[in-house]
C-alpha cells in the first residue's frame, strides 16, 4: 500500500506538472489511453477478456460516471493547489462514504462514528482557511473531488458481487477515455514528444498503482494496510517541497491531522462492527 500510494502521488506530481502546459481534458484523455498498457496485462494475467462481462450495467455506468467526475477534479486540483494540500483536502473522502452510507447503503453507522464524521469536517473547515469575508475558493475543487470519490465508492460497494474488479476498472476507464476525448473541440493544444512521453509515463504509473493496491487488499486485511494510504500526505509533501518549494501552512497541517485521525478512527469503529470492504481509490 505504501508503495502503490508513492506511485500515485508520483503521478500526481506529474499531472500538476504537465497540466501547466496542456488543457486538463487532453492530460486526462491521454493519461486514460496509456493506463491501457497495465490494464490489459492485468486482465489476461487474472482471467482474460471473459473478466469484462458486465451483470449490472447500469451500476457500472454510474461508477464510470462518478469515476470520470472525480478524476476530473482530482486532476484540476492537482494542476491549481499545492501538492500536499489538494492531497490533505481529499482525505475528506472516507468521511462522505461513512456519512453516506447509510441513506445510500442503509449501513447503521453508530454516534461514535458520527462523532467522527463531525472531528473530520471541522478538519476539512480548518483547511478552507475560513475568515469573515471568505473561503479559499479553490480549495472547494478537492471537496467536491472527494465527494465524487464516495459516491464511486459506493457505487462500486453495491456492484461489486456481480462485477469482477477488471470490468469495474476497465469500462471505468474506456468512459473517461470517451468523456475527455469530447474536450477536444474546446481546445487542445499541440504536443512535442517530450509531453508524450511524460503522458506515457503518467498513464502507466497510474494504472500500476492501481494494480499493486489490489494486490495489497488481495494478500492484506484491508483493516491493516488500509491506514497506509494516509502515507500518501508524507509524499505529496516530499514532492512539494523539492519540486515546487512549497510547505503546507499551518491550516493544512492542523486540519489534515483531525481529517486523518478521524478517517482512521472511523475505519477501527467499521473493523470492530464487521469485516472492512476496500475499494481502489484514486484518480
Amino acid at each position: 500500500m505504501v508503495v502503490a500510494l508513492f506511485l500515485l502521488t508520483v503521478g500526481d506530481a506529474l499531472t500538476k506538472w504537465i497540466g501547466t502546459g496542456l488543457p486538463v481534458g487532453q492530460v486526462i484523455f491521454f493519461r486514460a489511453l496509456f493506463i491501457f498498457i497495465p490494464t490489459m496485462a492485468i486482465v489476461f494475467t487474472s482471467g482474460g477478456l471473459a473478466t469484462l462481462k458486465v451483470v449490472d450495467r447500469r451500476g457500472v455506468g454510474m461508477r464510470a460516471l462518478f469515476y470520470g467526475c472525480t478524476t476530473a477534479l482530482i486532476t484540476t486540483s492537482m494542476i491549481l493547489l499545492p501538492l500536499a494540500d489538494a492531497s490533505a483536502l481529499l482525505f475528506a473522502g472516507p468521511l462522505f462514504v461513512t456519512a453516506l452510507a447509510t441513506p445510500m447503503l442503509g449501513e447503521h453507522i453508530g454516534w461514535r462514528r458520527w462523532s467522527a464524521v463531525l472531528v473530520g469536517f471541522i478538519g476539512v473547515v480548518i483547511m478552507l482557511r475560513p475568515t469573515p469575508d471568505a473561503v479559499q475558493a479553490l480549495a472547494i475543487v478537492p471537496i467536491i473531488a472527494a465527494l465524487f470519490s464516495a459516491f464511486r465508492d459506493i457505487t462500486t460497494r453495491r456492484i461489486s458481487a456481480t462485477e469482477s474488479s477488471n470490468a469495474i476498472m476497465f469500462w471505468s476507464n474506456v468512459a473517461l477515455l470517451f468523456g475527455a476525448a469530447f474536450s477536444a473541440p474546446f481546445g487542445w493544444e499541440p504536443m512535442r514528444l517530450a509531453d508524450v512521453a511524460q503522458l506515457a509515463i503518467l498513464g502507466i504509473i497510474v494504472g500500476v498503482a492501481h494494480w499493486v493496491m489490489i494486490e495489497a487488499y488481495r494478500f492484506g486485511e484491508a483493516a491493516v494496510v488500509s491506514p497506509f494510504k494516509y502515507t500518501a500526505i508524507i509524499w505529496a509533501t516530499l514532492l512539494g517541497y523539492f519540486i515546487w518549494g512549497t510547505v503546507p501552512d499551518a491550516f493544512i497541517l492542523s486540519g489534515g491531522a483531525l481529517v486523518i485521525a478521524s478517517g482512521l478512527y472511523i475505519l477501527h469503529r467499521e473493523t470492530r462492527a464487521k469485516p472492512v470492504k476496500t475499494t481502489a481509490h484514486s484518480a
